[in-house]
């Protein structure tokens, strides 16, 4: 009987010191493992998941070294989560230095939170580390006046930062930048400058695509469907090609989830934006451009008007008579862009 529990004793000393491996390991080397994973996160859970794990890993999940190499996918919070906690961590990020986490908690506040000051400040911190999602999301709000009233507005300031973004390779900047040339919009008429960066947009914009896997399957799709019958093979892009939209950025499908339908707007008077991806609400009644044929859809900018266009509202749109004879003619705003798009109006 002594026998017996002096070898099961003995068994689970042996246990007990079983070497850990991961323990042993060497502090930077985990921070730079951490650093690897926080970068390619596909979401936010696959980071609680590492805080969870054990105490080690939940300490250096938080190092600054980690939370400053997030991807923008890390920051994929839906608004139906949104919470203090989700809140502490972009701050933390923030704090961290990662210009992601600024340009995102930086739209949230800005239009969610409707802390204009702090969201502006954000995005402004972004936008001077060359972020060009955030220099153009600045340049949309002084098109707009976005915040304040319609005086507020600062056209020039708007061009200077669309054409800051569209240097560093933004393909909304420079498509947007060549809508203002064309149409004299806060900077000196010049149309065939205008039409040459949309081009250059739009050549951009099918080279980004045409290598992805989604475009692959996207054309494979289209291709089987035009042999089959089921489409008549419509293309919606200037050279022939059937683009699919861009990915949206997760802080613009967090703007979409959080106004929902539209109802907590529609009881002020307000709207977003009709491009899919966008989201962006009106900060004040009447913010954003109508389309001057339809009327029935309004968009933040030149940019995700002629986008829209392109994907969606090309085939959809259509002449209503409250737009149209209004001084016994076609409607005079009712023209057409350089891309074929109808043109948005105040």
């Amino acid at each position: 009987m002594t026998n017996r529990k002096k070898l099961r004793s003995s068994r689970r000393t042996t246990t007990t010191a079983k070497p850990d491996f991961f323990d042993g390991l060497p502090d930077d080397l985990v921070v730079f493992i951490l650093c690897k994973l926080s970068s390619s996160a596909s979401s936010p859970s696959d980071l609680i998941n590492i805080l969870i794990t054990c105490k080690r890993l939940n300490r250096f999940g938080l190092h600054s070294l980690v939370l400053s190499k997030a991807g923008p996918k890390a920051f994929a919070i839906e608004a139906k989560n949104w919470s203090e906690s989700a809140h502490r961590f972009l701050k933390l990020c923030v704090s961290a230095g990662n210009i992601e986490a600024c340009y995102t908690l930086g739209m949230i506040r800005f239009y969610c939170l409707q802390n204009r000051g702090s969201g502006a400040s954000l995005m402004a911190k972004a936008a001077m580390r060359c972020h060009t999602r955030a220099l153009y999301s600045l340049a949309v709000i002084q098109f707009n006046g976005s915040g304040g009233s319609k005086k507020e507005k600062d056209l020039r300031a708007g061009v200077a930062l669309c054409a800051r973004a569209a240097g560093l390779g933004h393909i909304d900047a420079l498509r947007e930048l060549g809508h203002c040339l064309q149409d004299g919009y806060g900077v000196r008429q010049n149309v065939s400058e205008g039409r040459r960066l949309i081009v250059q947009a739009n050549a951009r914009e099918l080279a980004s695509v045409i290598t992805t896997a989604t475009w692959r399957s996207h054309q494979y799709q289209h291709y089987y469907a035009c042999l089959t019958g089921l489409v008549s093979c419509p293309l919606l892009s200037d050279f022939g090609c059937n683009v699919p939209g861009p990915e949206v950025h997760p802080a613009n499908r967090f703007m979409k989830e959080w106004f929902g339908s539209g109802r907590c707007l529609e009881s002020v008077g307000l709207r977003m934006c009709s491009q899919v991806g966008c989201g962006r609400p009106e900060t004040r009644p009447h913010e954003f451009r109508r389309c001057s044929v339809c009327g029935t859809v309004n968009y933040c900018s030149r940019g995700c008007q002629a986008l829209d266009w392109k994907l969606r509202h090309k085939v959809q749109c259509k002449p209503i008579e409250r737009w149209l004879g209004v001084d016994g003619g076609g409607g005079g705003d009712g023209i057409e862009g350089g891309e074929g798009e109808n043109v948005v109006v105040e």
